[in-house]
């Protein structure tokens, strides 16, 4: 007679060991009650701030480093991009169709030209200065659409590097949280009432959380156009990561094009027969990304659910507070992946990019919002 062991000692003699990334998510979730924390002390710090900003403490401590950049960093990385992905999707619930009706179309066209000349200037200067990799592209991203939520919804599209996406979201949150001091000191010196000093800051301040830091200054009237002016920009998110996928799309056919040129030998045509050209054109399907990314349509279909008006305020309240948590972990991941002694040699330009790119969304919303007040 056999006896079978149970399966916990089965588990035991193979040396059974939790899933690797159980250690990064744990420390994400740390990562996560320790901003918290920091924003019950601190209330004008915001939550996503905090965190970010703690993953950069914790990828440089002596006593963290070592499991940040070891057995945590396949955990932390999965919350960088997956959980990200889910709080984009819950965003969308935060945006109502009749409320971007409500501002009007001089103001919904005002935003579209902030982003469109944010987007366009900060790229092309990014460019122009040397900045590697996808730097200028993300770093444009988050300065016209909403901040480190936006890097991380273009960094899954366009498959940037990790270290890329983290550089980028440490500057769009330091000139962000920046913003929530300057800001309200140039209210009165501009001659900005409380509800144009609400959508000068909805169309230049990057997160959602900073928005309202910076904001709430000037009371209730400044908040609530602030949000809406802000949440208008976040709708732009969704089209950017479209055209994005599609140009990803062609670049990928271009050099897959030029790649096949001169390879037909002897009537056999490159990925048309033998098993290594269908495997060549399995594997280049599979890198290619989807025209409208998944998590997109999720954040779609959250604004559609939202504009009508079914869903109770606690349940809208509820998963508001999902939404930030889940960013504040992605955040907190992508922040322990600043290498700061890495940053040296780029560090100069990076942050002139970001202050020029401070002042063009900063100079371009308040000429917007003079002409449509």
């Amino acid at each position: 007679m056999t006896l079978t062991a149970a399966p916990g000692r089965a588990r035991q003699a193979a040396g059974w060991r939790p899933p690797a990334t159980s250690y990064g998510l744990g420390l994400a979730v740390a990562g996560v009650a320790a901003a918290w924390g920091v924003h019950r002390l601190l209330p004008a710090v915001p939550l996503l701030t905090a965190a970010v900003v703690l993953g950069i403490v914790a990828a440089h401590l002596p006593g963290a480093r070592g499991l940040v950049r070891g057995v945590c960093r396949a955990g932390l990385s999965l919350a960088g991009k997956r959980l990200m992905r889910l709080g984009i999707v819950l965003l969308g619930l935060k945006l109502s169709l009749n409320d971007v009706l409500g501002l009007g179309w001089a103001t919904v066209a005002m935003v579209l030209g902030v982003v469109a000349a944010t987007f366009c200037g900060t790229w092309w200067l990014g460019r122009r200065m040397g900045l590697r990799g996808d730097q200028p592209l993300l770093i444009a991203t988050g300065y016209s659409i909403c901040g480190a939520s936006a890097i991380g919804a273009v960094s899954e599209v366009s498959d940037s590097d990790e270290r890329d996406v983290a550089t980028s979201v440490a500057l769009v949150t330091l000139c962000g949280t920046l913003a929530i001091a300057v800001l309200p000191l140039l209210q009165h010196p501009l001659g900005l009432g409380d509800a144009a000093f609400g959508r000068w800051v909805g169309a230049s301040v990057h997160d959602v959380g900073q928005v309202v830091a910076t904001a709430q200054t000037a009371g209730p009237a400044a908040l609530g156009d602030a949000v809406l002016v802000k949440l208008v920009r976040v709708a732009l998110l969704a089209p950017l990561v479209a055209v994005l996928a599609t140009s990803v799309r062609a670049r990928g056919r271009v050099k897959k094009a030029g790649g096949s040129g001169g390879q037909e030998i002897g009537g056999q045509e490159a990925g048309g027969q033998g098993a290594g050209g269908q495997e060549a054109g399995g594997q280049e399907a599979k890198r290619r990304p989807p025209l409208v990314p998944l998590f997109v349509l999720g954040f779609l279909a959250m604004t559609a659910l939202r504009s009508t008006d079914v869903l109770s305020t606690a349940v809208l309240d509820t998963a508001a507070t999902a939404q930030e948590l889940l960013l504040a972990a992605a955040l907190f991941g992508l922040g322990s992946a600043v290498h700061l002694p890495s940053l040296t040699r780029t560090g100069a330009r990076v942050a002139a990019l970001g202050l020029c790119a401070w002042v063009v969304i900063a100079g371009a919303s308040y000429g917007g919002v003079l002409l449509t007040t």
